[in-house]
C-alpha cells in the first residue's frame, strides 16, 4: 500500500476513535453503495453524522477542509442520501469534515460539526 493510503488508514482510525472518545456510535466505515462512498456515518443521541475524514501529513500545500469542493459535498450528499434510503433512516442528518494533520500517533484532529449543508440540486 502506498504511504499517503497507510496515512489515509491511520487517520481514518484516529478519527473513528476520536468519535468514539465524544459519545459517537460508529455505525459504518467507508460504507459503499455503487461508486459511492461515505468514509464514517454515525450517531449521536437522534441524529445521523455523516463525516468526511480529511488526513494530511502536514498543511504546505492547503488546509485538508479546502479538499472538500462543492463537487465532493454533491457526491457526499447524494451517497448520505442513498445510505439514508437503504437503511429507512428518518432522523436528521449532519455534515461534518474531520481533519486529522500530522503523523500516526501525533495526530492532531479537529471536528467541523455542521461543515456544510446540502445543496439545492
Amino acid at each position: 500500500m502506498a504511504t499517503h493510503n497507510n496515512l489515509g488508514k491511520a487517520g481514518e482510525d484516529a478519527a473513528v476513535a476520536y468519535l468514539e472518545s465524544k459519545g459517537y456510535v460508529v455505525r459504518h466505515r467507508n460504507w459503499r453503495k455503487n461508486h459511492l462512498e461515505l468514509d464514517i456515518v454515525a450517531e449521536k443521541g437522534h441524529e445521523l453524522v455523516v463525516a468526511e475524514v480529511k488526513t494530511r501529513a502536514n498543511a504546505r500545500y492547503k488546509a485538508p477542509q479546502e479538499a472538500v469542493d462543492w463537487q465532493k459535498i454533491r457526491r457526499i450528499v447524494i451517497a448520505a442520501d442513498a445510505y439514508i434510503k437503504h437503511f429507512n433512516i428518518d432522523d436528521p442528518v449532519r455534515f461534518d469534515i474531520i481533519t486529522v494533520m500530522g503523523q500516526a500517533g501525533g495526530f492532531h484532529i479537529e471536528h467541523l460539526e455542521n461543515a456544510f449543508y446540502p445543496p439545492l440540486f
